[in-house]
């Protein structure tokens, strides 16, 4: 438990960017701590949430009025609840930019990518900074005075609320849980059977690391297959999954098309497998797949963080031989494997030496991620423990 706000590392990019662009939008999951960094950053901001029924139908039926009360700019929270603004916002930004006026800024959140980011594309084009904020990764932990072991990492997830009282932990997620069901789904879709979502997602918490396959998931909740993408489309929108892309290149194997599902908070896919506490976790069948997905999360907040899109694939090829990521940096390649394991072993290498040889110079770095101790791990050129990659930015970028 920390007593103080935690440090983000998105802060850093989010300064910079706040000089050259007149809008900044903020996206990613709920309770990920949107708000708390906008309003620390620029206190002299005005702020309001669009979450507020009042505030919206205000400014739903006086949008006038509503840019002429800010004219020195505004922290728009929940930005999704009412996605027409940017329209608005472009024009203010238009007319401010041939008057020569430089001084307004504009803040837009949102925890709905779907909704948020297409009126972003159609509208804000080379007017806005697109940054993405993730649950706290392990290094602000690190550098916030905190050193949780792995299972308790994985076990709270990233959520600020948690590590602020982790007493509460599962409240906090069954409440996380219920709002999530209650807002952001039926604000997207209609969902005719709260019940099947509802064993829906359990399910896929535990398919963690496995293909997603919709056909066997519509068998089990007794769904349509189309019923079944719908549905993780809205999981992925809301930022509670994603897909893990396949890698695909010609080079003469046959590869797997099918991508692989995480979710984007350790924390939350514990809860919806009940694991209650670290015990359980330690001997939970699906611990090595949830610290798979967390490392994962790991180097997906790391780009993030520095305003950059990662660009993660796996490897899998018909001979079942696996590299869990592939990372895209131009037309370099770098490989990874993540391991659960403590212990050393020389075969954690074996695939991707096999990548090394079928692509040659293009693969940059091979490197495996275990949980092992850094003590033990220095002799062994490109093997780490996560938490040395979580300290040393070199080690990833």
């Amino acid at each position: 438990m920390i007593d103080q706000l935690i440090y983000r590392s998105l802060a850093t990019e989010m300064k910079r960017l706040f000089e050259h662009f007149p809008v900044i939008t903020l996206t990613g999951p709920r309770q990920s701590g949107k708000t708390t960094l906008c309003r620390k950053l620029y206190p002299d901001l005005p702020y309001i949430n669009l979450e507020n029924a009042n505030t919206l139908q205000e400014i739903q039926d006086d949008i006038k009025s509503f840019f002429d009360k800010y004219s020195q700019g505004v922290i728009i929270d929940e930005a999704h609840n009412f996605p027409e603004i940017f329209s608005y916002i472009q024009i203010h930004v238009d007319e401010d930019k041939f008057k020569g006026k430089k001084d307004r800024k504009f803040i837009v959140t949102g925890s709905s990518n779907f909704a948020l980011l297409e009126k972003v594309t159609q509208s804000m084009a080379g007017r806005t900074a697109v940054l993405t904020l993730l649950p706290l990764s392990y290094k602000e932990l690190l550098q916030s005075g905190l050193a949780p072991t792995t299972n308790r990492f994985i076990i709270n997830g990233g959520y600020p609320a948690i590590w602020l009282d982790e007493s509460v932990r599962t409240e906090i997620y069954s409440n996380y849980y219920t709002t999530y069901i209650e807002r952001d789904v039926r604000s997207i879709i209609n969902i005719k059977d709260l019940r099947a979502f509802h064993i829906f997602l359990r399910l896929c918490a535990g398919r963690i690391g496995s293909e997603f396959n919709a056909s066997s998931l519509s068998v089990a909740t007794g769904v349509s297959v189309n019923t079944i993408n719908s549905w993780i489309s809205v999981l992925a929108a809301s930022y509670t999954v994603y897909l893990l892309t396949p890698y695909h290149a010609n080079i003469g194997k046959r590869l797997t098309k099918t991508p692989k599902i995480y979710f984007y908070d350790t924390g939350l896919a514990a809860y919806l497998l009940g694991i209650e506490n670290e015990v359980h976790l330690q001997t939970h069948p699906l611990r090595g797949e949830l610290f798979e997905n967390m490392v994962i999360n790991e180097i997906l907040k790391e780009g993030y963080n520095k305003g950059k899109e990662e660009h993660l694939y796996f490897y899998r090829d018909k001979t079942q031989r696996e590299i869990d990521v592939i990372r895209m940096k131009a037309l370099n390649i770098e490989a990874y494997e993540i391991k659960a394991g403590k212990s050393y072993d020389k075969d954690y290498f074996k695939h991707l030496k096999y990548l090394k040889e079928l692509l040659g110079e293009q693969v940059t770095r091979t490197t495996v991620l275990y949980d092992g101790d850094s003590n033990n791990d220095s002799t062994i050129n490109g093997l780490y423990n996560f938490r040395d990659f979580s300290l040393y930015d070199n080690k990833l970028v």
